[in-house]
């Protein structure tokens, strides 16, 4: 038996941020669904699915928001506990980044 779960290590271009969990990377890149004809007949349909990673951060003084909030080109490095390692090229920030406070996290995609 391995290692599959425990400390993981994300880099945004080269910069390390801490994550308190909840990293989420996706294991496909084409997404099948059913197609399925009057007469019964079960096909299936194929689509690309876009790149992700998702992350909850601790947001220390220093957390580089303006980099975050506004770059296109981001590469994101996520180094998992059971030694893959997955990177995102060209990356942005998707949706809202909104701070909390009270648990000093932000959650990103």
């Amino acid at each position: 038996m391995g290692k599959i779960a425990g400390t993981t290590y994300f880099k945004i271009d080269g910069q390390q941020l801490s994550v308190t969990g909840g990293i989420e990377v996706p294991m496909n890149t084409k997404v099948r669904d059913d197609v399925i004809g009057l007469d019964g007949s079960v096909d299936y349909k194929e689509t690309s699915r876009a790149p992700y990673t998702k992350v909850t951060a601790k947001v220390p003084k220093n957390f580089p928001v303006d980099k975050i909030t506004s770059s296109d080109v981001m590469t994101i490095t996520s180094e998992l506990a059971n030694g893959q390692v997955y990177v995102l090229s060209n990356a942005w920030l998707h949706g809202e980044a909104n701070h909390n406070p009270e648990e000093g996290t932000v959650d990103l995609e």
